[in-house]
């Protein structure tokens, strides 16, 4: 994890990306502001410096920009996907990680991004993709944007799903913890989140749009 400071630039160009997937599928969208405001807060928890805050709320903002590839059919197919769909919907990891490169070669802070995005469907028994990393192989904010990206696809309805409730989803989490997810982690999300601040649609595109820029 670098120890530079983020670029002033990050969440102006966070939330110009941001905006094709706006544009392509609100749904996604809502998402990953979602994702990238309990990342922020699950990073808080666990001890994370400022940076490494900051790294996991950029993270879960743009950890599915790739889905904006995707054709929306297959994404919005209620059901199990088949083969072929299930690894074009695999896609969307490297289509995001994609989107994020050139400014990796800009500033380290999105390299550290980049990363946490490329490994947020990794599994900690090293059965995920794209690389089968295994535990602590895992980069640790990737780890987290794993769980919340899984706790708000279940807490969710979309329009080829019902949500679960809390309560539902901390049971599904619970059974794939040291399996999916890092069972330290998801044990400091149970007892912490309900200190979490849940900001509106609304609230978290004025935050985004508005922040101010860091040093």
């Amino acid at each position: 994890m670098s120890d530079q400071q983020v670029p002033f630039w990050a969440y102006p160009a966070t939330a110009s990306l941001l905006q094709l997937l706006r544009f392509k599928d609100q749904g996604t969208f809502e998402h990953c502001l979602r994702v990238g405001e309990l990342s922020r807060q699950l990073a808080q928890k666990m001890g994370m410096s400022d940076y490494q805050q900051k790294v996991a709320e950029v993270a879960g903002f743009l950890h599915d920009m790739g889905e904006s590839t995707i054709d929306p059919d297959i994404l919005t197919k209620p059901g199990k996907l088949n083969p072929v769909e299930y690894e074009i919907m695999k896609s969307h990891v490297l289509a995001s990680e994609d989107f994020v490169k050139p400014l990796a070669v800009i500033h380290p802070f999105f390299k550290d991004v980049q990363d946490a995005i490329r490994s947020h469907h990794e599994f900690f028994n090293g059965m995920g993709y794209p690389d089968k990393l295994k535990g602590d192989q895992i980069p640790i904010i990737g780890r987290i944007v794993s769980l919340l990206d899984a706790f708000d696809s279940l807490t969710t309805s979309r329009v080829y799903k019902e949500a679960v409730t809390q309560e539902k989803a901390f049971l599904e989490i619970d059974k794939m913890a040291g399996i999916q997810f890092d069972r330290q982690i998801v044990m400091i999300f149970m007892i912490s989140n309900k200190t979490f601040k849940r900001s509106s649609i609304s609230e978290l595109e004025n935050q985004l749009y508005n922040a101010p820029q860091a040093a």
